[in-house]
């Protein structure tokens, strides 16, 4: 039974990395009438998605008892004030990293996006030896600096590229640039979460739920100051679609999925499943969206 559950979340975890960043991109590129969707108020219904998602799981647990869950909520949250606010920092920088994804995906092709994005693996390493006084051996930092290889050559200027400005719509400059600091963010707030995680006994979905309060805060201030005229002119949801919700739903199961992956697996096996929904990504770029042409 746990076999089939640690390959069942692998394989889950490979369908939304992949159908995420394609459907993100295909979103943002995609050309049609009226003001196309804010990512900001994406990132907000996203937060509250994963929030009634993570109370539908500590309810299950509860062995569905309403008042069972309603004494967790309580206890856990709102008698710990302290450790709930510890979950702010974390929280603030994944909501704006969530809002880097969407920038990026609007200005690089998939491809290049998930390759780029792998620069987080790095960053983590570095705040897991500076925060956690982790100790890496000789092949680990072996295997970052070859990381660190592969995406200078992805970035690498081909002759196309060299002849023609712009491929996509947007800037890769743009693209490229929030890929770097959401790498930056994902890294430092990915170690800080481990070590809140490390430090306490509380359970994964009730941390989830204090990520996702916070970060419907943070979004929902996002949407006021970045996106405030917008809203008011045309309303909270404009440009939703079929296509959006799809979009919003896959970033919401990540992190869920991400941590039944460490639950019923182990990091190893998530790389494993970050490297088959890399080359998927790179396959459909080229043969279904045709926004991307890989050289040597």
């Amino acid at each position: 039974m746990s076999a089939n559950l640690k390959y069942l979340s692998l394989g889950i975890l490979v369908f939304q990395t992949t159908s995420l960043v394609l459907t993100m991109r295909y979103s943002r590129t995609l050309k049609e009438d009226g003001p196309r969707y804010l990512s900001s108020t994406a990132v907000v219904i996203a937060e509250l998605l994963k929030i009634i998602a993570c109370i539908l799981l500590v309810y299950k647990d509860s062995k569905c008892s309403l008042r069972t869950l309603n004494r967790v909520l309580h206890d856990e949250i709102l008698n710990k004030p302290m450790e709930t606010l510890k979950l702010a920092i974390p929280s603030g920088i994944y909501t704006l990293q969530n809002n880097l994804l969407y920038v990026a995906l609007s200005n690089l092709d998939a491809a290049t996006y998930q390759v780029t994005y792998q620069l987080k693996i790095l960053t983590t390493a570095l705040f897991s030896v500076s925060m956690l006084s982790k100790k890496l051996g000789l092949y680990q930092w072996l295997s970052l600096v070859i990381l660190m290889a592969g995406v200078t050559f992805v970035q690498w200027p081909s002759d196309s590229q060299i002849d023609s400005k712009e491929l996509s719509a947007g800037s890769q400059f743009v693209g490229l640039m929030a890929v770097l600091i959401a790498c930056f963010s994902s890294g430092f707030a990915g170690v800080y979460f481990e070590k809140i995680l490390k430090e306490t006994k509380q359970s994964v979905w009730i941390r989830n739920i204090q990520l996702g309060s916070f970060g419907s805060i943070f979004g929902l201030m996002g949407v006021y100051i970045y996106d405030g005229e917008l809203v008011s002119k045309n309303g909270f949801f404009q440009g939703y679609n079929k296509l959006t919700w799809i979009v919003v739903v896959l970033q919401a199961l990540g992190g869920l999925v991400i941590a039944a992956v460490i639950k019923y697996a182990d990091n190893i096996l998530k790389g494993f499943a970050t490297s088959l929904s890399i080359i998927l990504s790179t396959l459909i770029s080229y043969f279904w969206l045709q926004d991307f042409v890989p050289t040597r």
